[in-house]
């Protein structure tokens, strides 16, 4: 069975700064997700995988975040399961990526 791995808020964000692509997705409720996420990241949800599965690139790195860093692991082992061969789950969630990154807002 495939697994997802684990990335610290350091590692994204050094990957971020660097340019390396990455894909992030954020699987919290739309009103947490409008006062701060990370910069690029595309709200998931129930309704909205089957489309993102059709157009994703499975290949690419893929990095699942939601509030603290528990949710987020399932949903990247489900990533895992359905072909991604680089999901990760974001330790610490947006709780710990707001502690010393920027959150972008609506």
């Amino acid at each position: 069975m495939a697994a997802f791995k684990h990335i610290s808020v350091a590692a994204l964000a050094a990957d971020i700064a660097a340019a390396t692509p990455v894909v992030v997705l954020d699987v919290r409720d739309p009103g947490s997700f409008s006062a701060g996420r990370i910069a690029g990241a595309v709200r998931l949800d129930n309704q909205s995988v089957p489309q993102f599965l059709q157009g994703a690139d499975k290949d690419a790195k893929t990095v699942v975040c939601c509030y603290h860093g528990n949710s987020s692991q399932s949903a990247a082992q489900f990533l895992a399961e359905h072909g991604f061969t680089d999901a990760y789950s974001l330790d610490g969630g947006m709780a710990q990526w707001a502690l010393s990154q920027p959150c972008d807002q609506d």
